[in-house]
């Protein structure tokens, strides 16, 4: 069965231009190489304001690990993560796995 991560960045008012500016211009070319089990990102728009959403899907939690292993381990990645960090003000992570009905993504 799938594990999904769902993602929730909240954004220091003010600094959403700033992170989706930096995120176009350093943070998707650097992930981008590491993206094969993202669905997709979202900015929130009504609720939850000033917030970056992004959901990866994996195969199990080892397959997770060692996604984000990879990642951590990416020069380019720790050094747009060094310029986006101040502007954050939480991330949560939820891991969630698929309803035995309905579509999945």
């Amino acid at each position: 069965m799938a594990l999904y991560e769902l993602r929730t960045y909240s954004v220091v008012v003010g600094k959403m231009k700033d992170v989706t500016e930096l995120y176009a211009a350093e943070g998707w070319p650097a992930l981008q190489k590491h993206a094969g089990t993202l669905v997709g990102y979202f900015v929130g728009d009504v609720g939850g304001m000033n917030q970056l959403i992004h959901l990866w899907k994996y195969k199990d939690d080892a397959d997770r690990r060692r996604h984000w292993a990879n990642v951590y381990a990416d020069a380019d990645f720790m050094a747009f993560a060094a310029k986006l960090r101040p502007m954050l003000l939480s991330q949560e992570n939820k891991l969630m796995t698929e309803a035995p009905w309905g579509p999945t993504p």
